[in-house]
């Protein structure tokens, strides 16, 4: 899975959506402590970052060597390398140990990770009672251009999609969890939560660009078929887009969450 994200994670930072501020309070108000905070599956720390404004340290921790290279400095955060190779004790003492954690937030990762191994580590490492896990996805139903991107787009490069990606384009309804509710979401019903965000056409562009699949599809010598099928749909966009390419406009990721307890 690392591989699919070090050539283009210079891009990947600059391009991936901002979580929205309000995530991370509504977050720490259900956590009974804000002592420490883990961002699994980091990426170059999108998570992480807000998380600090809460808690008085975090530790983020991604497979690719690429992607933490290009991660956003924070004085309360602490970036680390998690080798696939790491077994359930090694990665608990990673995170700061047993009945460590108040908070673990996996943003738009949990669909690459051994999801037995991690949820074996995130029971270990919450804190019982008080802690929580939060989970949150998107994919290419980006609002107003869902039909473009999620429909033309996505249904063209499918094919060359890995398969545990589609866990996030049917919005983590197929996702694993058990975790005590806590009115955001529940196994089989995520909550659905919007990201806005202002973005070029350039900016769009270079977000479909970074997607999993489209690297998926290069890797398979799909490239150039890859490639005419972003330039129609992109030409398509920007057709829709109502102004100047070059001229920002308001945008939504038409995200999902879950959140839970460890279940005692």
């Amino acid at each position: 899975m690392a591989g699919l994200y070090e050539k283009p994670s210079e891009t990947y930072a600059k391009k991936r959506p901002r979580y929205p501020k309000e995530w991370f309070s509504m977050l720490a108000g259900l956590t009974a402590g804000h002592h420490r905070a883990w961002d699994a599956g980091c990426g170059s720390g999108q998570a992480a970052i807000s998380m600090a404004e809460h808690y008085e340290s975090v530790v983020a921790t991604d497979v690719s060597e690429g992607q933490l290279r290009n991660a956003i400095a924070h004085p309360r955060v602490r970036y680390a390398h998690t080798p696939e190779h790491l077994t359930e004790d090694e990665l608990v003492a990673m995170v700061g140990g047993d009945g460590s954690l108040d908070l673990i937030v996996v943003a738009t990762s949990i669909h690459w990770f051994d999801i037995p191994l991690f949820y074996a580590v995130a029971n270990r490492a919450l804190k019982k009672p008080g802690g929580l896990l939060a989970v949150w996805g998107y994919n290419y139903e980006i609002h107003p251009f869902e039909e473009a991107l999620h429909g033309q787009l996505y249904g063209a490069l499918r094919p060359y999609q890995d398969p545990r990606a589609r866990l996030a384009m049917e919005r983590y309804r197929a996702l694993p969890f058990p975790f005590e509710p806590v009115g955001v979401g529940a196994e089989g019903a995520p909550a659905d939560v919007d990201v806005e965000v202002e973005m070029t056409l350039e900016d769009l562009a270079g977000f479909v660009m970074t997607g999993s699949v489209v690297t998926t599809a290069r890797e398979k010598g799909a490239g150039e078929e890859m490639e005419a099928v972003v330039r129609d749909v992109m030409k398509r966009v920007e057709e829709e887009w109502g102004g100047a390419p070059t001229v920002p406009r308001k945008l939504a990721f038409k995200a999902f969450m879950l959140a839970g307890r460890p279940k005692c």
